[in-house]
């Protein structure tokens, strides 16, 4: 078998296990939020965004990407800071707030939905013509969340208003880190913008709302919390950036299913979930939407790096939003 092949096929399973492992760090966290009230979504950011965007920055020093120089230029510093404020900070909080209201599974599946936030803002604000398969997929998202909150019943609610709410948000706040670095992602590493990004997202989350609880010092307690930064973060952000140059992006794209799969599938395995049929067909509803979404014919992609590779992109294009997080491996 030609080893092309066969190394394409080997990073695309590893890709699907990376998406395995953000779907599964939702399950520890929920873990972690059952063992003790003062376990909370503020402490469990600021640890993870620290000590991740800490162990990235030592990654880039050792590949020689020289993660400090980087702040010598105030408009990227700047640029950064906005990228874990706005973009990473959103992400990690709400979606662990969802999590401890909620479960795992209802958290992954609604931040699932970000990428419809960024069709928005690029139809509104960059006249962005959608395609019928655009508005299909809306649809699909929206009947997919109404069946997941309702059970497909007005008059009942599956999860709190509230816990809807903030998964909303970490919709939005996965929008906004899609497209707040869409052009620094050009100039620097991914490393290096991701490991500033999550230490400045951290640092202020500190500083806004200092959360120093006394945690129970267990064993499983540290496991937990390792299993998320490393599991979670460190070990699938490797596994990309690799994959992606074995895996076409568009692949990538569609093997992030994997992700509210495996936070669904563990939820139900590991604490008992009761699923109805109606919030099967929520989660597949939103899944399909989603991966309608980032379906882009292969004239375009084509058309896309050709540009990309003469410098000379149309920043504003709905197909920079959708692939440039897969191409650089922004997900976390």
């Amino acid at each position: 078998m030609n080893k092309q092949v066969t190394r394409s096929r080997l990073w695309t399973i590893l890709a699907a296990l990376a998406a395995v492992m953000w779907g599964i760090s939702g399950l520890f966290a929920e873990s972690l939020f059952k063992i003790s009230s003062k376990i909370t979504p503020i402490w469990l950011t600021q640890i993870r965004l620290i000590i991740s965007g800490v162990v990235l920055l030592i990654i880039a020093a050792i590949l020689h990407q020289k993660p400090f120089s980087i702040l010598k230029n105030k408009k990227n510093t700047l640029h950064i800071i906005a990228y874990g404020v706005f973009g990473l900070l959103p992400v990690q909080i709400f979606y662990f707030i969802v999590i401890e209201m909620a479960n795992a599974s209802i958290a992954t599946i609604l931040q699932f939905i970000g990428p419809f936030f960024v069709l928005a803002y690029l139809a509104v604000t960059h006249q962005q013509v959608l395609r019928k398969l655009d508005v299909l997929a809306a649809i699909m998202a929206f009947i997919g969340v109404f069946l997941l909150s309702t059970h497909g019943n007005l008059n009942h609610l599956a999860i709190t208003p509230v816990a809807l709410f903030f998964g909303l948000l970490s919709a939005l706040g996965e929008a906004s880190y899609t497209l707040i670095p869409v052009k620094i992602v050009k100039r620097i590493s991914s490393l290096v913008l991701t490991g500033w990004g999550m230490i400045f997202a951290g640092l202020g989350l500190v500083i806004v709302h200092p959360s120093f609880p006394a945690i129970p010092n267990t064993s499983k307690v540290w496991l937990w919390v390792g299993a998320i930064i490393i599991l979670g973060t460190i070990v699938p952000f490797q596994i990309m950036a690799n994959a992606l140059r074995y895996v076409k992006p568009s692949t990538v794209s569609l093997l992030d299913a994997f992700e509210p799969l495996s936070a669904t599938v563990g939820s139900v395995l590991i604490f008992g979930l009761v699923m109805s049929g109606m919030d099967w067909l929520g989660t597949f509803l939103v899944i399909v939407a989603v991966l309608a979404l980032n379906f882009t014919p292969k004239r375009k992609i084509k058309k896309f790096l050709k540009r990309e590779y003469k410098e000379k992109l149309a920043i504003s294009s709905l197909e920079m939003a959708l692939i440039l997080p897969a191409f650089f491996c922004l997900k976390f």
